[in-house]
């Protein structure tokens, strides 16, 4: 990243969860949900500590999407998606900022949010956000469909990740409209056919474009 507005707003953004756990800590309760089944229901408690290291998490996240495109063999690819590079690095710690503030709410005041509707309406932002991106993005080692067939051809890495970028866009089109209306269980079930099917025939085509210009 080289925007120093971005990376200023995504480490403020890694620091939040800190705070607001900070705050909230007297108010918990002995045990504090940690994890949600399908229908939307807590299925796992952890003792309030666990938030820490959740919160945590960001941390390393944010430093690889900051120092590792300088370790990255196609750095130089970079500044041709720059700004979109330093769109995304914000939204990583985001994510889990309000996946901290989810839990929170729930640990304090239980039944309040519908848990599965929420993530996966996020979920289904991101995959839109990602999915616009993601046609932008340069031959590189760390963003991207990186199948060995597109990182062997700048044409067909440009085809993957069109490809790529219909796939997310379209499951997170899926998720983030369902999540609003459809019944859970084939809301998750609607959006990992879309994404899984989706991946598995960007890698088919990947491939398939490569050996076609390998045959010219």
């Amino acid at each position: 990243m080289k925007s120093k507005k971005a990376i200023a707003l995504m480490w403020l953004l890694s620091l939040l969860p800190f705070v607001l756990v900070a705050v909230a800590w007297p108010y918990l309760p002995e045990k504090v949900p940690t994890h949600w089944g399908v229908g939307g229901r807590v299925d796992a408690y952890s003792s309030p500590s666990t938030l820490w290291l959740l919160c945590a998490i960001n941390l390393p996240l944010s430093a690889g999407l900051q120092f590792l495109p300088k370790l990255d063999p196609r750095k130089e690819n970079y500044e041709k998606f720059q700004s979109y590079y330093d769109f995304f690095g914000p939204l990583v710690p985001l994510i889990l900022l309000v996946c901290v503030a989810v839990t929170l709410s729930e640990s304090i005041w239980p039944g309040r949010i519908n848990v599965s509707r929420v993530i996966m309406l996020l979920i289904g932002l991101l995959f839109i956000i990602i999915g616009n991106m993601m046609g932008k993005v340069k031959t590189n080692w760390f963003m991207g469909f990186r199948t060995p067939w597109a990182l062997s051809d700048p044409d067909v890495w440009n085809k993957t990740q069109r490809l790529g970028g219909w796939v997310f866009f379209l499951a997170g089109l899926v998720a983030a409209v369902a999540a609003l209306w459809a019944p859970v269980q084939p809301l998750f079930l609607g959006f990992f056919i879309v994404t899984f099917g989706g991946i598995a025939l960007t890698y088919f085509m990947s491939w398939k474009w490569f050996h076609e210009k390998q045959g010219q």
